[in-house]
């Protein structure tokens, strides 16, 4: 309701929707456990992250994706995290509303993202980032 205070959201509510499993992907991102993300990551999934900075580019199956997972953590010095405000799904389409954190070279930012996963048979076959500021996560990152 307008005007009460926004809940976060467990990232644990994020993937539901696939096929009734009840998978935390965010949160095993968080924790650095990236073989049970992997697990609801269709083998040949497609990763697009926009902008010029380090972490831009497209990405394809999980070695490339396991890179960029790598790179963030590098970038970040392991200071990085990912709150989920709000989920909507409809059919294979699941919208993600977060906010990213990270701390780079002793700066902490934070940033608005709609992370939009495409399903099929039960796994996420395709992953956009689209970003509030762009230029801005651009300098953070660069």
């Amino acid at each position: 309701m307008h005007g009460e205070p926004q809940r976060r959201r467990p990232a644990s509510a994020v993937f539901p929707v696939l096929r009734g499993e009840s998978v935390a992907a965010y949160d095993d991102f968080a924790k650095g456990n990236i073989p049970a993300v992997f697990a609801v990551f269709d083998a040949a999934i497609t990763w697009h992250v926009p902008g010029h900075s380090p972490l831009s580019g497209d990405f394809k199956g999980h070695d490339q994706i396991g890179g960029f997972f790598q790179r963030t953590m590098q970038l970040s010095g392991g200071a990085f995290s990912i709150d989920v405000h709000r989920v909507l799904a409809d059919g294979d389409l699941v919208v993600a509303l977060v906010t990213v954190k990270a701390t780079r070279q002793g700066i902490s930012a934070s940033f608005p993202e709609v992370h939009v996963w495409r399903l099929k048979n039960g796994k996420a076959i395709e992953f956009r980032e689209y970003q509030g500021d762009e230029q801005r996560e651009d300098r953070f990152w660069s």
